[in-house]
């Protein structure tokens, strides 16, 4: 036998012994037994963190439908044009805002200019009738609508309670306030309902509820509809809890209004005695306080005390004024 066939015949007995120990030593040191058990237990951990986040618990789910509602508020801090002629309840567009905003800043500005015969002071009237009026118009139809929205929120959680107990879905017992609860409740649940046929679920548009009412009375209501969907629970109990908070926030409201009708009335009488007391000696004594005007320290005087007698107002207004 040659050298060249004793070479191969060991290379040969290298390979397989080379092959046979890298498939055999792994099974006879316990790697692969080691292997499989890590595999297991890796296995095992995986499915035991799917149970657990797939079985959250109820105080779990709570907390973050409270998280998810309050990144969702933090988004609704900045309200357009159109929300808040939403929120005062018209049916205006944005262009036919605008354009009844000029026009009533035209109208106020001429008739201005026509008592003054200033047309600086005509600019300021335009620039009052355009600007300063509707948005004050605006604030006060909301007010307005807020107030009734408050007033029959209370008797709409009570029909959804007692509906629920009787057996009715969440659901039939929204549309049963869209066509018999008072307005504005009514046309915001109705508005609730016509979202839920586009597609909607009832919590998302329980939630887009806050942005047309704009109180904490509705944020309330789409939480407890939110955790309601998301953990479950006793929906009755939890809006009879609800509807008994409204009322006691109500009734907290009256009261804190009553208490501070004194200081609202005293802060009343000392903004309209200068102006009172202004006109009454003019009345009695006309060139004594015409120097106010006619002289220009008088008109100096007339300014400052105008700016602080607005501040004061201010400052007044702050005390007396409770947000709820």
């Amino acid at each position: 036998m040659d050298l060249t066939m004793i070479a191969a015949v060991i290379l040969a007995a290298g390979a397989a012994g080379g092959l046979a120990y890298a498939l055999l030593y792994p099974l006879l040191n316990g790697e692969v037994r080691a292997e499989k058990r890590q595999k297991a237990l890796v296995e095992t951990k995986g499915a035991r963190r799917a149970e657990r986040s797939s079985g959250l618990s109820r105080r779990d789910q709570v907390a973050q439908s409270l998280r998810d509602l309050e990144r969702r508020e933090k988004s609704r801090h900045k309200v357009t044009l159109e929300g808040r002629i939403v929120q005062a309840g018209l049916k205006w567009s944005k262009r036919k805002f605008l354009l009844v905003s000029v026009a009533a800043g035209l109208v106020l500005g001429l008739l201005v200019t026509a008592l003054t015969g200033s047309p600086l002071m005509g600019a300021f009237g335009f620039f009052a009738g355009a600007f300063g009026l509707p948005r004050w118009l605006l604030r006060f139809l909301k007010a307005r609508r807020i107030a009734k929205y408050l007033e029959e929120l209370p008797n709409a959680m009570d029909i959804i309670v007692r509906g629920i107990k009787s057996g009715l879905p969440l659901n039939d017992c929204i549309r049963m306030i869209a066509s018999e609860a008072q307005e504005p409740v009514r046309s915001e649940f109705r508005a609730i309902v016509e979202q839920q046929s586009l597609g909607l679920s009832i919590a998302d548009a329980i939630s887009k509820l806050y942005e047309r009412v704009p109180v904490p009375e509705s944020n309330f209501f789409a939480i407890v509809i939110s955790i309601q969907a998301k953990a479950g629970g006793n929906l009755s109990e939890s809006l009879g809890n609800l509807s008994r908070v409204l009322r006691e926030r109500k009734k907290m409201k009256g009261k804190i209004q009553a208490m501070s009708q004194e200081a609202k009335a005293s802060a009343a009488i000392i903004a309209c005695l200068p102006p009172t007391v202004a006109v009454l000696t003019y009345l009695s004594s006309p060139k004594y306080i015409e120097l106010l005007w006619i002289t220009n320290p008088g008109k100096v005087a007339l300014v400052l005390c105008a700016v602080w007698m607005s501040i004061g107002v201010a400052v007044m207004r702050r005390m007396i004024n409770f947000d709820m």
